[in-house]
């Protein structure tokens, strides 16, 4: 295969690594600071991470206040999905882990 050529990978074929068929994944938790994204698009922005998040994986996410109403959002739309674990519980910082089962 040249250089320049792509492989493209059946869904059959592709690595369930992580949430695309690149073959590359993390070796590390990866982390979403949402302190830095404005509000308007902040919960669009967790969960189109959270749905790159394979099944016995997780994402660290990292927020200004306590995120219960995304919490409650993310229970109605994929109910019992995440497992939630705080790492750090305020007063400035909150960072969770959300593991999907």
């Amino acid at each position: 295969m040249a250089t320049n050529d792509v492989e493209i990978l059946s869904s059959k074929e592709a690595p369930r690594s992580g949430g695309c068929a690149c073959g590359e994944h993390d070796t590390e938790i990866p982390a979403l600071d949402v302190r830095t994204i404005p509000h308007a698009i902040r919960h669009a922005t967790i969960f189109g991470a959270l749905s790159a998040i394979a099944p016995g994986f997780s994402m660290d996410l990292v927020a200004p206040h306590n995120p219960v109403p995304l919490l409650a959002q993310l229970e109605q739309r994929e109910p019992g999905a995440f497992e939630v674990a705080y790492l750090q519980e305020g007063p400035e910082d909150w960072a969770l882990r959300l593991t999907r089962r």
